[in-house]
């Protein structure tokens, strides 16, 4: 015999109303459990619907268009009936029902008995973990302390595996610094700021634009808009994946506990394993007025409360001449102060001076081996008093935004109680599983060390996840990219001049310069320079740096060359499409080897 069932939609987190955009099942078909039936897209992505079971489609209720929610019917479908259980026992089959209860009590034995020969350190047998303390309100088999870029991937990637997962996250949104107040929203002012730049400069080529009529408030919501979509769609993988999740600080109680200070009250957690990526948050200097909302920091910065006549950005790094950048294009005279000889410390000159030409003529003072001593708040502004060659003895700005570093929140957590060691400077030590002192404690992310990035924390959340589940896995990057988003963009990965000098690293170089770049050329953007660090020896490529238009999507290609142990020749005969920027790291690899056509090089006499 056979039976008709209707097939519902099934979960698909907090969506109400999605809208269907493929129907991949007809009437008559025969399809098997988990064969896709429809697919939908949601603000997040597009998602396809499996169907629970196999059989044939006997009338499809959906089409391409329909909005559909949880509990909508996609499509009825003519199953076979298996019979009772009690008939396939007299016929000699097993209790499929029986079979199915003790499937998962199997599975978790392989688990477990897989963990002790496969962990993450193949050196020695994992030892038994114990289970979580029954004595608590939330019970769980790895928590994870925060929930940026690094916390949900290591969540997301533990349910994955089948663990019972609780993300802890002291904030009302998912995403942590990074989505909420960082990359994402400053990447919004970012794009904003190129196209008004890039409107200006094209007044140079004969095309003029009026001035831009900027309303902050509507750009700052703007800017909330495209965090919401990712914090809610972080919000939705966590409940499709089952991830419970806790909003509430969070503090190490026992070494397998967390109390999580909720707006309910305190809930204890009990754990298994955890995985902290608590992250960090900005310095805040001495001898500044921190209680007038006129002096920032780079979270506050993202508010856009209002445009400045005139800026203070203290500290010439990466995130401070991000946001000089902003704020510079939609109208604020900007100065920048930093301690340093030189904008970016750390970073090769050769690519910072690409980014110095530009703003020496946009901003109204770049201040070097200068600092701040102190600031007051009065009605007019606030006074800020220097100290340095060139600077002023004193000086009134409209807003100060500050961004000299952040430091980790390793001393914000209740370690010691969980036995965790954390350093005098905050970070928290790991070994090349992502783990602690303590056995079944990993760490990732900001807390764990430089560089303080996202797509850094990203990979390191996926090891300890995998770890925790058995799995074989390890942090083995060979090198990790950054990127300053700065007009220009600065990105270099891999062995850096500055760093080879230091250590007495022998490299040759190769710079192409965008002039030579018919595409640079057509977008008015020739200010660039690419350049790759390679072993004089065996050619082999160590490092390299992109100073222009969309360095940080340019600087992944050279990554993957490093990481795949690709040599200068290996580069050069890819073919590359044309005009393109990414041409520009071939002809740096063809000038290392001499094969250039792009450019004339004299070639060097023999001695």
């Amino acid at each position: 015999m056979s039976q008709t069932k209707d097939i519902p939609v099934p979960d698909i987190g907090d969506f109400d109303s999605v809208e269907i955009i493929e129907v991949l099942v007809s009437e008559g078909d025969e399809i098997q459990a988990e064969d896709s039936l429809i697919t939908l897209e949601s603000d997040k992505a597009s998602m396809e619907i499996p169907s629970p079971e196999g059989g044939t489609v006997k009338s499809v209720k959906v089409k391409v268009g329909d909005k559909v929610a949880e509990g909508d019917v996609i499509l009825t479908l003519e199953t076979a009936d298996s019979g009772s259980a009690s008939d396939e026992k007299q016929d000699g089959g097993e209790d499929k029902a029986e079979k199915k209860q003790d499937e998962p009590a199997k599975q978790e034995q392989s688990t477990k008995k897989e963990a002790a020969g496969k962990g993450g350190d193949d050196r020695k047998e994992r030892p038994q973990r114990k289970p979580a303390p029954d004595d608590t309100d939330i019970q769980c088999q790895v928590l994870v302390l925060g929930s940026g870029p690094g916390g949900y991937t290591a969540a997301f990637r533990a349910a994955d595996l089948g663990l019972e997962v609780v993300l802890v996250e002291r904030f009302d949104s998912l995403g942590g610094v990074c989505l909420n107040v960082g990359c994402i929203p400053s990447k919004a002012y970012l794009h904003t700021a190129e196209v008004i730049t890039g409107a200006e400069d094209m007044a140079e080529h004969g095309v003029t634009f009026g001035k831009p009529k900027i309303d902050n408030k509507k750009l700052a919501a703007w800017k909330d808009k495209v965090v919401g979509k990712l914090t809610g769609g972080l919000k939705s993988m966590a409940k499709q994946r089952g991830v419970t999740v806790v909003h509430g600080n969070g503090q190490f109680t026992s070494p397998q506990t967390v109390a999580v200070e909720t707006k309910d009250g305190t809930k204890t957690v009990g754990f298994e394993q955890a995985i902290i990526a608590a992250g960090s948050e900005s310095i805040k200097i001495p001898n500044l007025p921190w209680d007038d909302e006129r002096v920032m920091t780079s979270t506050l910065a993202l508010d856009l409360a209002e445009i400045p006549k005139r800026l203070l950005v203290v500290g010439g790094g990466i995130i401070g001449m991000e946001m000089a950048c902003v704020y510079d294009a939609l109208g604020s005279k900007v100065t920048v102060v930093e301690m340093a000889d030189g904008l970016m410390p750390g970073t090769d000159r050769d690519l910072v001076k690409v980014l110095e030409k530009r703003v020496k003529g946009r901003y109204e003072n770049i201040f070097l081996k200068s600092k701040v001593t102190r600031a007051e708040a009065q009605k007019g502004g606030i006074k800020v008093h220097f100290e340095g060659d060139k600077t002023p003895d004193t000086d009134t700005f409209d807003r100060v935004l500050v961004s000299v570093g952040r430091v980790p929140n390793g001393h914000n957590i209740g370690a010691d109680a969980a036995g965790v060691e954390v350093g005098e400077r905050g970070f928290i030590a790991v070994d090349e599983y992502q783990r602690t002192n303590v056995e079944h404690i990993f760490a990732i992310g900001d807390i764990v060390g430089q560089p303080m990035l996202a797509h850094k924390a990203t990979h390191e959340g996926k090891v300890a996840a995998e770890v925790c589940a058995g799995e074989k896995s390890a942090f083995d990057a060979r090198t990790i990219p950054s990127v300053a988003y700065t007009d220009p963009e600065i990105a270099w990965m891999g062995l850096t001049e500055t760093a080879a000098k230091e250590q007495g690293v022998k490299y040759e170089k190769a710079s192409f310069p965008w002039q030579a770049s018919g595409r640079a050329l057509g977008m008015g953007r020739e200010d660039g320079v690419t350049k790759v660090l390679y072993d004089p020896e065996t050619h082999r490529i160590l490092g390299a740096g992109i100073a222009g238009a969309h360095a940080g999507d340019l600087i992944a290609e050279a990554t993957l060359a490093l990481e795949m142990g690709a040599d200068i020749q290996d580069v050069g005969l890819t073919i590359h499409p044309h005009p393109t920027l990414s041409e520009t790291f071939a002809f740096a690899n063809e000038i290392a080897e001499g094969t250039i056509t792009d450019l004339y090089i004299p070639k060097k006499k023999k001695k």
